[in-house]
């Protein structure tokens, strides 16, 4: 083979392996989540969405490769100045999404860049009306207000502002420690009003303890002397009824024993004797005073002698 020949194959060679790489980069490949912004001679054409595809070699080119994913962006501190004349710095986190790859590519040279420079500009205003306790308290009303502007400002830019949060508020330094020992002087009135709760409490709960104890030691005294009268009664209906019962028992001895005597029908001489017996027992005493009766055997005389001695001893 001639050197012309071989030169010749070295090029067909080359110009397929040319032809081979064109068709190859003008395969495009797009994932889920992303779109392709293609132009042709720098006119926009088309927009491409996930699948395969194919393009013109030389022609077709992708100018810009937009993810469809929600993007978050955490913003640098941005001085503000609030109602009442106080600066802070405040930074914000902005959650967007791209709704129009078109117009995102198009719309603004630099949508980052824009959405920041909005951001800072409508924080100002929102927070030029508020003073600082508003500002500290009202982070939800901010970040309402911030994501409804930010969102129709960037809609011509195929933008959707999903929410905007306020991420830190730095006031200056004296501001934090003012606010500092305002919050430490506001826990210990809280500390001094819980120990007065709690001693007053206690306060109560004991007097209310020491009234049912008053309450409980009178109802056991009023029990105890209930039970102590209720034990004398029966203690002395138990004597009542024993000296009744003695009383009866003498009588019935008494009668038993006349009884007895008059069974026996003893003699005049024995009554006398027993008289006699009597009156010796009567008289033991020093001061007894006794009157015998001439007659003796006379039983209603003895009767008397009796009742004399009685009236001497009292």
């Amino acid at each position: 083979m001639s050197v012309g020949g071989v030169i010749g194959i070295v090029i067909a060679g080359i110009v397929l392996l040319v032809i081979l790489l064109l068709i190859i980069s003008s395969i495009k490949v797009v994932n889920q989540t992303n779109k392709y912004i293609i132009e042709r001679f720098g006119t926009y054409t088309k927009t491409l969405s996930n699948g395969i595809h194919m393009l013109i070699p030389i022609f077709d080119r992708v100018v810009k490769i937009v993810s469809m994913k929600e993007q978050i962006y955490d913003f640098p501190p941005q001085p503000v100045i609030t109602k009442d004349n106080v600066t802070m710095h405040i930074d914000t986190v902005v959650f967007f999404s791209v709704t129009d790859p078109k117009l995102y590519t198009y719309g603004v040279e630099n949508p980052i860049a824009g959405i920041e420079a909005l951001t800072s500009t409508t924080l100002r205003n929102i927070i030029g009306d508020l003073d600082l306790d508003e500002t500290l308290t009202s982070r939800d009303i901010i970040n309402s207000k911030m994501r409804q502007i930010l969102d129709e400002a960037t809609d011509p830019w195929g933008i959707k502002v999903t929410r905007v949060e306020v991420k830190n508020i730095l006031p200056p330094k004296d501001i934090q420690n003012a606010m500092e020992r305002q919050m430490r002087a506001e826990r210990e009135k809280r500390e001094k009003i819980l120990l007065a709760e709690g001693e007053k409490t206690s306060a109560i709960t004991i007097a209310e303890g020491n009234k049912e104890a008053a309450i409980l030691n009178a109802e056991a005294e009023k029990q105890a002397t209930i039970k102590k009268a209720e034990a004398e009664a029966e203690s002395i209906l138990k004597v009542k009824k024993a000296q009744a019962e003695g009383e009866l028992l003498l009588k019935e001895a008494e009668a038993k024993g006349i009884e007895l005597i008059n069974n026996a029908n003893p003699s005049s001489a024995a009554l006398t004797l027993r008289s006699y017996s009597t009156l010796e027992k009567v008289a033991d005493g020093k001061s007894t005073k006794i009157v015998i009766p001439s007659d003796l055997q006379n039983v209603a005389s003895l009767a008397t002698v009796v009742k004399e001695v009685v009236k001497d001893t009292k």
